[in-house]
């Protein structure tokens, strides 16, 4: 069995997409997923399954959740080997543990696919004030000097730019969600 973390867009934001975490772990055992465990609200689950392809995967728990909460939310799902190599090549993990930036303004905008390479090369060429950015073919690491909620840099303006559909996580769910994939 391997291990793997589901990340759903857009559930229970602003009182739209509401799931319930336990009707959304019976909705996963149904779909013969086991050792499902939930993370917040916000759509973070871990499960072990027997499937390998993870697109597969993403396909079956979308086609789930239209089923039976009837709405369609984008998952991205990945092994825990490919969150923890996403983690580890944070381009910014040394000025964090030195703590020259502040954890809470850090996140991870997850790819579902590579991103376009003219959105990457038109991203790169400009500035955007304080805030930094890296993007990578599974993720753009984002330091949001002014907070998420004041960045222009959102996860609709990655998906949009890099063409690829993304869900963006901050530093301690991604923690978290490592941890708790350690455990299943």
């Amino acid at each position: 069995m391997q291990t793997y973390i589901a990340l759903l867009r857009g559930i229970n934001v602003g009182g739209h997409n509401k799931i319930k975490m336990a009707d959304l772990k019976v909705m996963f055992e149904k779909l013969n997923l086991t050792q499902v465990t939930t993370y917040i609200q916000s759509g973070n689950i871990i499960f072990q399954g027997n499937q390998k392809n993870t697109e597969e995967l993403s396909e079956l728990i979308k086609n789930g959740i239209k089923k039976r909460f009837d709405f369609n939310v984008p998952v991205l799902v990945l092994t825990r080997e490919v969150l923890k190599l996403i983690y580890d090549n944070n381009p910014f993990l040394e000025q964090l543990s030195k703590e020259e930036l502040e954890d809470k303004k850090m996140f991870f905008t997850l790819l579902s696919s590579e991103p376009d390479s003219l959105g990457v090369e038109e991203l790169n060429a400009n500035t955007y004030g304080e805030e930094q950015f890296l993007i990578t073919d599974k993720a753009v690491y984002l330091y949001a000097a002014n907070g998420c909620r004041n960045s222009k840099l959102s996860n609709n303006f990655f998906e949009k730019k890099l063409k690829s559909t993304a869900t963006t996580r901050n530093l301690k769910t991604i923690i978290k969600l490592l941890e708790l994939s350690k455990l299943t």
